[in-house]
């Protein structure tokens, strides 16, 4: 009875998914987390994962791998570079896994390649040879499948699509340092961030938003009419489509898949996006398909799980 486990780290917390080897998500559960830098710590996950696998009829013995998922760069070899946004000890993690659980084959993947997996093995791009996932929530993650393997990079810092360079002549600062990433346009924060600098030139007032990432507002605006909120979500759809298009100029990929929580409006801005891609990519890559992913937020889970099981 051999099971996987794939594990998104959060902030937090973490999401623990318990899976069968043919990609079966048998059973999931949250564990609270905080910093995971301490041996106290990284025994709340153990006991945590132990706990979803005896709740569900599996014991330790029964994980032949185990998958974590992690919001920063991992390279080829699985060494976790920089993590900006959580306090987390891999090595340390790694070895009170691998007393827990002997038999499993470890493995780290960041979270945007991971949920590219997960795509890759239960989801839109089953199957596929080659794609790339545009992950677009607060940030622009990418993860990128070529032959059915994801490029890490020799850093670690493949598929940073947020990172292109879309306008040179921006004068913001993106959170990386520089200017005119895709991020500043196409991420959550970047559509807000427009649709109020589009208010202001037309000397309208924005709806009422909930904070600096509230893109549904955005896109109910955007419906009901509003035109900043068109404008808005016509530079996303620009930027967005010409960064993919650059892509497609190296990697030619047979498909891109659209994750993350502004993908919740695709159907708003599917069509305007595809023009745009095909507007600015070179001919042969014109019938690219851009879809939904399929796996929503638990397409990490998968991709960890789907990682750690291949190793």
């Amino acid at each position: 009875m051999d099971k996987v486990l794939g594990i998104d780290i959060g902030g937090t917390s973490i999401k623990a998914g318990m899976f069968s080897t043919e990609g079966t998500l048998e059973a999931a559960t949250q564990i609270p987390t905080g910093e995971i830098v301490s041996e106290a710590a990284f025994a709340v996950v153990t006991e945590g994962l132990k706990k979803l696998l005896a709740d569900n009829g599996a014991s330790a013995d029964d994980v032949v791998g185990v998958g974590l998922d992690v919001p920063g760069p991992v390279d080829d070899d699985g060494k976790v570079g920089m993590l900006a946004n959580i306090e987390l000890d891999p090595e340390g993690l790694q070895a009170a896994l691998k007393r827990t659980f002997s038999r499993a084959n470890l493995a780290f993947v960041n979270d945007a390649n991971a949920a590219a997996l997960g795509e890759l093995w239960q989801g839109t791009a089953k199957d596929a040879k080659s794609f790339v996932l545009v992950a677009i929530g607060t940030g622009v993650g990418g993860g990128v499948v070529t032959d059915g393997k994801i490029v890490s990079g020799a850093f670690g810092a493949g598929g940073e699509i947020g990172h292109i360079t879309v306008n040179r002549n921006e004068k913001d600062s993106c959170g990386c340092g520089r200017q005119g990433c895709l991020e500043q346009y196409a991420s959550a924060s970047g559509i807000v961030r427009v649709y109020k600098q589009e208010c202001e030139k037309l000397g309208q007032d924005p709806v009422a938003l909930s904070g600096p990432t509230d893109t549904l507002s955005v896109f109910n605006a955007c419906r009901d009419g509003d035109k900043a909120a068109q404008a808005a979500i016509s530079c996303m759809c620009d930027c967005l489509g010409y960064a993919m298009a650059q892509i497609s100029a190296i990697i030619d990929p047979q498909m891109y898949l659209l994750g993350g929580g502004v993908a919740g409006g695709f159907n708003l801005f599917a069509e305007e996006l595809r023009a745009a891609f095909r507007k600015y990519c070179l001919a042969p890559s014109i019938g690219t398909r851009i879809l939904p992913a399929s796996l929503g937020n638990d397409a990490a889970m998968y991709g960890s799980a789907y990682q750690a099981m291949k190793g």
